[in-house]
């Protein structure tokens, strides 16, 4: 089953925050942020169990390459991204 994948607005700031930062540092590195963290995507649409589950019921997806992980939940027939985190951060605001 390939699942619909739903970002929440908080997750979407950190995308795009994220993004503007990559290119700050150097033209064309935040196109190749997000080009990855799209490939993360499709990954987990398609097998979302593979990664793991670290409080119930969020699961999380290191993004090699990038200091960063998304934080989701599967749903039914969709999954909620609620976060793009930095792994760089005080972990604190790691929580939901």
């Amino acid at each position: 089953m390939i699942y619909k994948i739903k970002i929440i607005p908080k997750a979407k700031d950190e995308i795009n925050e994220a993004y503007f930062y990559y290119e700050s540092v150097k033209a064309g590195l935040g196109e190749r942020f997000i080009k990855h963290l799209e490939s993360y995507f499709i990954r987990i649409t398609k097998t979302p169990e593979q990664f793991p589950l670290k409080r119930m019921p969020y699961r999380e997806a290191f993004i090699k390459k990038f200091p960063y992980l998304i934080i989701f939940e599967i749903r039914k027939t969709e999954i909620i991204v609620y976060s793009v985190f930095n792994t760089w951060q005080n972990p604190q605001k790691k929580v939901l």
